[in-house]
């Protein structure tokens, strides 16, 4: 490293990077089979539940939240519709698409993640499909490649996550298309707007990006939608 090189360390003698840097390599290397370890588990389980739909929405909606209500009308209808219901196996949007999904017995799966406030799966997922993970990453994949469809109820950056995720690999053609449902136009309107045209207006995505997905208000239009599309194309893994 030059002195000019150096100087970038350092700040009035005291190092910033901390010297510790590269002593964790072993524990990297060990977490490789972790890893492994949780994508072997999600693909042997979530292999044989057949076709599902993720449901996605905020972990801090209560039972008495018009979206928690919606949420399990929705995976109830959705069961009904021979599908299974895969939820983040939290709180909130849910846990009511959980209950949903046992109360139009359908199968109920829950993908938890170990967070510093862990609050555990919720009671209504079937416990032959609980599974745990350490790594958001990890689990993302499992709500894709088993997924025939997403919908997606009001929630925060966890949700917001769940669903660019989606668009971008439909958008890049990772995967195959497959529905993406917005629910509640009142809470994601000013997101579509901004969608519809500060983007497509500084050309950052193309006016084809915004049918990706699409916004309702009613639970019925949301089934329908995911019915629809099955109606025209075949049910498989997404990759």
């Amino acid at each position: 490293m030059n002195k000019e090189d150096s100087n970038r360390f350092e700040k009035d003698n005291n190092r910033i990077a901390p010297e510790s840097f590269d002593q964790s390599h072993s524990e990297d290397v060990w977490s490789v089979f972790k890893i492994i370890g949780e994508f072997a588990e999600g693909y042997d389980k979530l292999f044989k539940i057949g076709p599902c739909v993720s449901m996605f929405g905020s972990a801090r909606s209560t039972p008495d939240n018009p979206y928690y209500k919606m949420a399990k009308e929705t995976a109830k209808k959705i069961t009904e519709q021979g599908f299974g219901i895969i939820t983040g196996g939290g709180p909130g949007i849910m846990e009511a698409a959980n209950q949903g999904a046992q109360e139009g017995k359908g199968k109920s799966v829950g993908l938890g993640i170990t967070l510093p406030h862990e609050q555990g799966v919720n009671t209504y997922v079937d416990a032959d499909y609980v599974i745990n993970f350490n790594y958001f990453f990890a689990r993302k994949v499992m709500f894709v490649k088993y997924a025939q469809g997403f919908i997606v109820f009001p929630g925060g950056f966890g949700t917001l996550d769940e669903f660019f995720e989606a668009l971008t690999l439909i958008q890049t053609k990772k995967i195959e298309s497959f529905p993406v449902v917005l629910v509640g136009r009142e809470y994601w309107g000013g997101l579509v707007d901004w969608i519809k045209t500060t983007m497509i207006e500084n050309g950052t995505v193309s006016d084809h990006d915004i049918t990706l997905f699409q916004l309702t208000n009613e639970p019925d239009e949301a089934v329908q939608i995911i019915s629809d599309f099955y109606r025209r194309h075949t049910l498989k893994p997404n990759f």
